[in-house]
């Protein structure tokens, strides 16, 4: 398994990595990063417009889903099996939401290890990692725009991330309910509930994640979530125009 990481998802965005720090004027290791997350998110894209639209559906078959299960409450075996008829018949996946955050996380660690990497062999790239097309650029500028060192942490650019993470999740949640409210047999909605903390909960770890770790991982995130807002923006302007 870790063969296959290495060969599939880890080799491949090393050498992307410094085919663009090849070709990117001035030798900007953090507009590189900025350039490999674009490159990311666009291949991704069908992945990410198939989850908000999948979310889009469960949001609007939430009342179907609170009749069912009031109507059902007292038999979890057929209350677990309506459910999966209503999603078959709306053709909704519950869990296809969870996808593109596991894909999200592979290349998370996989871009984490190439800068550990770069970082730990002394700002050298090791040829050993290279396609033969890829030329060697010898020792990294480790700078984004002269100024924040991207091998160490930055509390600066890790608070961006954060606020970038709070409004995505924020808009991701426009159509629900975030103040938890109690159902009709007065227990509060956890459905309500876990997307409140989500809300909070995402920020704050993309905030402690980037005061510990090096500033091109939080980087490395500011401009995905910064292009996965645009892009939520854009899907949500084509849905109202349809």
């Amino acid at each position: 398994m870790l063969a296959l990481f290495h060969t599939v998802i880890y080799q491949p965005l090393y050498n992307i990595l410094i085919l663009f720090y090849n070709i990117v004027p001035g030798k900007d290791f953090g507009i590189s990063i900025i350039l490999i997350t674009i490159l990311l998110r666009t291949v991704l894209i069908p992945l990410y417009k198939k989850q908000i639209e999948s979310q889009k559906k469960l949001q609007e078959l939430q009342p179907k889903i609170k009749e069912l299960q009031e109507r059902t409450k007292g038999n979890k075996e057929q209350q677990t099996k309506q459910l999966m008829e209503l999603y078959k018949e709306n053709k909704t996946n519950p869990f296809s939401g969870c996808m593109p955050l596991v894909v999200q996380l592979i290349f998370l660690i996989a871009i984490y290890q190439v800068l550990i990497k770069i970082s730990s062999n002394g700002l050298v790239v090791d040829p050993a990692q290279l396609y033969s097309f890829v030329a060697d650029p010898g020792k990294i500028n480790q700078f984004f725009i002269s100024l924040v060192d991207l091998t160490k942490p930055s509390i600066i650019i890790a608070v961006l991330a954060a606020i970038a993470q709070y409004f995505q999740t924020k808009m991701l949640m426009a159509n629900q309910p975030i103040a938890p409210k109690k159902d009709d047999s007065g227990q509060p909605d956890m459905a309500q509930i876990m997307s409140k903390q989500m809300l909070y909960l995402g920020p704050f770890l993309t905030l402690f994640i980037g005061i510990k770790f090096p500033a091109g991982l939080s980087l490395y995130w500011l401009a995905g979530t910064l292009f996965m807002l645009i892009q939520q923006i854009i899907i949500e302007k084509k849905s109202k125009q349809d």
